[in-house]
């Protein structure tokens, strides 16, 4: 299942915070703000989505993720990789690389990147 753009904005604050009440989540947002009953609505969706659960203090809850970050996006870019990349990883790479303007500097530390996962995969 996927998040909606804003949903994944009010995501994205929660996975930093860990754990939210409504007002750090409003908090957190830049101005304008958007309004609780926003807010509100976005998490409850997520909720419904398994994404997002709360516990209850009184009155108030206090809100977390059930889905890690990493887990989330890697999902999606394996998901791009497929649909768009005929479920190649060289293909996405070599577009990645061409079409995104990566600096020479970028460029050497995604080359890092690939010689330590290739030093692990020889162990």
């Amino acid at each position: 299942m996927q998040l909606s753009n804003s949903e994944e904005q009010l995501m994205e604050h929660l996975w930093k915070l860990e754990k939210a009440f409504m007002k750090d989540l409003l908090e957190a947002y830049p101005e304008p703000k958007p309004a609780t009953t926003t807010v509100a609505t976005l998490l409850k969706r997520m909720i419904d989505k398994k994404f997002v659960a709360y516990n209850e203090f009184g009155n108030s809850r206090e809100y977390y993720p059930l889905v890690k970050k990493s887990d989330y996006f890697s999902k999606h870019v394996n998901g791009l990789i497929k649909n768009f990349f005929d479920n190649s990883a060289s293909q996405f790479a070599s577009f990645f690389t061409t079409e995104t303007n990566l600096s020479e500097k970028e460029l050497e530390e995604l080359k890092k990147i690939i010689d330590v996962q290739l030093q692990k995969k020889k162990k």
